[in-house]
């Protein structure tokens, strides 16, 4: 019986002994890389065409908004100068003039708001798609965002490769 145990106990320290150092010594074949997704986002060709053109329609809006601002100030400095059956037309007039203003002024914070976001959806869609061709043309297994590494070594970084392809892609649509 004595004997029995030490066999099973000599058995399962060698099974157990093999399974250890086996797993000691693995190899993990896992190949990863990480991209730093703000960088490529902020110096991607196509985001700073879109805010250029948003910058645009935005100062549109607000020269817009300067026309409707200088009609309002007008007809209050009228309302100086007329009589009181006058002015009782005047301040009807400037008070739909300033709902006209408040409306144009919510119409135009949402639709450039509306835009935006459309362009950021269609902007992270093009990087993300580009980080999946990068990563299997790579062999990879994991593409990390850089944000979420406490350590990481610049061999592994696919920031500038994603880019380039990125701005290479556009180049080619926008020609």
């Amino acid at each position: 019986m004595n004997q029995n145990r030490t066999v099973l106990f000599v058995i399962f320290t060698l099974i157990f002994g093999t399974l250890g150092a086996a797993s000691a010594f693995a190899v993990d074949t896992s190949k990863v890389g990480y991209v730093d997704i703000a960088k490529v986002f902020d110096e991607f060709q196509k985001t700073k065409d879109n805010d250029t053109t948003l910058q645009k329609a935005g100062k549109k809006k607000e020269e817009e908004r300067d026309a409707l601002v200088h009609e309002v100030r007008q007809l209050k400095d009228e309302l100086v100068l007329l009589s009181d059956e006058a002015k009782l037309k005047k301040q009807e007039l400037m008070e739909t003039k300033m709902r006209e203003l408040q409306d144009f002024d919510r119409r135009a914070k949402q639709e450039l708001g509306t835009e935006r976001n459309k362009i950021v959806r269609e902007i992270f869609k093009e990087i993300d798609d580009t980080i999946h061709r990068v990563g299997e043309k790579k062999g990879l297994d994991f593409v990390f965002n850089e944000r979420a590494l406490l350590y990481h070594h610049a061999k592994y970084d696919l920031t500038l490769e994603i880019l380039n392809d990125l701005n290479k892609e556009y180049a080619k649509k926008k020609k």
